[in-house]
């Protein structure tokens, strides 16, 4: 079943918001990191890079949850909980430079490691949950 992002809540995406993405390790036990996080309009976007625990757990079990809160206003809120629907590597470089100008101003993602391969994952939500 998909859900849909709220007009409402969408900024909280496309914004300088921080995301705590889940995933489930091997084991069950639940793995949690903040990402930048990005949002197309029927998916929330996550850029990483192969080989990170994240990287592994969706490979391998695609169910994710992720919440954002407003940066400026903590009380507002948003939960999404989905599976992964596609990855890619294909502008994935182009994507975290956007997202570094987004989250940092500049105009290149000063992180890059040439040795590593970026892939953005598309994230098909199923539940929603907002608050403010």
């Amino acid at each position: 079943m998909t859900a849909q992002i709220p007009e409402s809540h969408r900024g909280l995406l496309t914004g300088k918001n921080f995301a705590h993405v889940a995933t489930l390790m091997k084991d069950g036990s639940p793995q949690s990191t903040p990402v930048w996080i990005d949002f197309d309009g029927e998916y929330v976007l996550m850029n990483t890079a192969e080989g990170r625990t994240k990287t592994r757990n969706l490979d391998r079990d695609g169910r994710v949850a992720l919440s954002v809160i407003d940066g400026e206003n903590p009380y507002r809120y948003l939960q999404v909980r989905g599976k992964v629907a596609g990855r890619t590597t294909e502008g994935a470089d182009a994507h975290i430079d956007a997202l570094a100008k987004r989250y940092m101003g500049v105009d290149r993602y000063p992180y890059h490691d040439p040795s590593s391969r970026r892939v953005i994952y598309r994230i098909l939500p199923e539940h929603v949950q907002t608050m403010g």
